[in-house]
C-alpha cells in the first residue's frame, strides 16, 4: 500500500468524515427482518426494514428455503452461463414473468444488479436516457456503466420530462425510466403520462417496482394496478423486500429477457444466487399469489399511520404508499428525533445525504403488514410524544 497515498488522502477524508453528522456505523442488530427486535439490549417495533409483508422469518419461506438447501447444497458454483440453472431458477423465472404478465423474465443477484444488467444491454452512446430526478442509485449507475447520455427531470414532473423529450428529438434511442414507488419519498410516479409520452416519442419506457411489488396491485405492482402492463417495455423488481428473500429479477418480452442474459453485464459476470435463497423467493412469490390482500391491508394501515403525522403537524413529503419520511431538513435534527423515537421502542431510519438531497434529511418509516392493532397504537403514541418533545 502507498503509505503517501495513505496518509495524505485517506486517514484525513476518514477523519473528517467521522467527526461529521454524516457519518454511518451498522447498527448493531442481529434480525434486521424482525417485526421486534433486540438494539443495543432494547426492544423496539422495527419500522426501518423493508420487510413490508413481514414474510422474511415466514414458515413458508423458511420450508422453501430449506427444501432447497437440502436438495442442491450451499452454492450455485458459477455464473448461471457457465454452470446452468438450477430447476429452480427456471420455475422462479417463469412464475415471475406470469406475475408480471409478461412473457419471460430474469433472475440476478440483487435489484440494483438487475438495473446494471438493463441498461448495459440496452443502452449505449447513441442512447439518452431521462430519468426521474430521484430515481434510485442503482438506476443512475446502470446508466452511467451503459455509456448512454443521462438526461434528468425534475422529481414528478411531467411538463418537465415532455420539454426534454422534444429537445432531445433526433436523439438515436431514448428510454425514460422510473421508480414506480420512490424508495426514500413514498410518493408514486404518474406511470400513465410517462408511458403516452414514451410512446409519442418512440422511448423505450422502463419501470423499477422494487418497493411496489407484493404491495400494489395485489403484489404485482403500480404497471399491473393501472392496467399498464403491456404498454411498459421493462419490468424491474426484487426479491429482496415485499417477497422476504434476495435478488432481483427483469421482466418483459422475450427478446429483450436473451438481450439482456447475453449483454447484461452484472448478471453474466456474477455467480448465480444459492439453491436456498431462490426456494425462498420462489416460496414468497406463491404465498403472495395466495394471499393478495396482504398489501391492501399495509396500504390501509400506511394511511391510518400518515394521517396520524399530518394531524400532528408533520410533513410527509406527498408520501401516498408504506413508505412514510417525515422531513427534519438537518441532519442533526433527523439524529436527534431518532434518538427520541428509539427512547419510546421505535427503530426508525434517519436518512440523510447523499441517500437524498442537502438539506431534505428526514426519519423514513417503513412500514409492513404484520404490524398488530398494539404496535399501531405505539406509533401513534410515540410520535405524539416526538411532536411535543422535539417539534413544539
Amino acid at each position: 500500500m502507498s503509505t503517501s497515498f495513505f496518509g495524505r488522502y485517506i486517514v484525513p477524508e476518514a477523519a473528517r468524515l467521522r467527526n461529521s453528522d454524516s457519518f454511518r456505523t451498522i447498527p448493531p442488530i442481529d434480525d434486521g427482518a424482525a417485526r421486534e427486535l433486540l438494539y443495543s439490549g432494547t426492544r423496539v417495533l422495527n419500522l426501518a426494514s423493508n420487510n413490508y409483508l413481514g414474510l422474511a422469518g415466514h414458515m413458508d419461506l423458511v420450508l422453501g428455503a430449506a427444501k432447497a438447501l437440502e436438495r442442491y447444497g450451499c452454492s450455485s458454483g458459477a455464473s448461471r452461463l457457465i454452470t446452468g440453472n438450477f430447476a429452480l431458477a427456471e420455475t422462479l423465472e417463469a412464475e415471475l414473468a406470469s406475475f408480471k404478465y409478461q412473457e419471460a423474465a430474469l433472475v440476478t443477484g440483487s435489484g440494483y444488479a438487475a438495473n446494471l444488467a438493463v441498461f448495459s444491454a440496452l443502452a449505449d452512446r447513441h442512447t439518452v436516457v431521462f430519468s426521474d430526478r430521484l430515481n434510485h442509485a442503482s438506476i443512475i449507475d446502470g446508466i452511467r456503466l451503459s455509456g448512454a447520455r443521462l438526461v434528468r427531470y425534475r422529481h414528478l414532473d411531467m411538463e418537465h420530462l415532455e420539454r426534454l423529450l422534444t429537445r432531445e428529438a433526433q436523439a438515436e434511442k431514448k428510454i425514460v425510466v422510473t421508480d414506480t414507488v420512490f424508495s426514500m419519498d413514498g410518493d408514486v410516479a404518474p406511470l400513465a403520462r410517462i408511458v403516452e409520452l414514451g410512446k409519442a416519442h418512440g422511448a423505450l419506457v422502463v419501470v423499477d417496482e422494487a418497493h411496489a411489488t407484493g404491495v400494489i396491485g395485489r403484489g404485482r405492482g403500480l404497471t399491473a394496478a393501472l392496467g399498464l402492463s403491456d404498454d411498459v417495455d421493462v419490468h424491474v423488481g426484487t426479491l429482496s423486500k415485499a417477497l422476504g428473500s434476495q435478488g432481483g429479477f427483469i421482466a418483459g418480452r422475450v427478446e429483450t429477457i436473451e438481450l439482456l442474459r447475453n449483454r447484461g453485464r452484472s448478471f453474466i459476470f456474477s455467480t448465480a444466487l444459492p439453491p436456498a435463497v431462490l426456494g425462498a423467493a420462489l416460496a414468497a412469490l406463491r404465498h403472495i399469489k395466495a394471499n393478495p390482500a396482504l398489501g391492501t391491508r399495509l396500504m390501509r394501515l400506511s394511511k391510518e399511520i400518515r394521517d396520524h403525522l399530518n394531524g400532528l403537524g408533520f410533513d410527509t413529503m406527498g408520501s401516498t404508499t408504506q413508505i412514510i419520511p417525515v422531513a427534519c431538513g438537518r441532519n442533526r435534527v433527523a439524529l436527534h428525533a431518532q434518538a427520541l423515537l428509539m427512547a419510546e421502542g421505535l427503530l426508525v431510519a434517519a436518512v440523510r445525504p447523499p441517500t437524498v438531497p442537502d438539506g431534505t434529511a428526514r426519519l423514513r418509516l417503513s412500514l409492513r403488514a404484520d404490524l398488530t392493532d398494539e404496535d399501531v397504537r405505539r406509533i401513534r403514541l410515540g410520535f405524539s410524544r416526538l411532536r411535543v418533545s422535539f417539534f413544539p
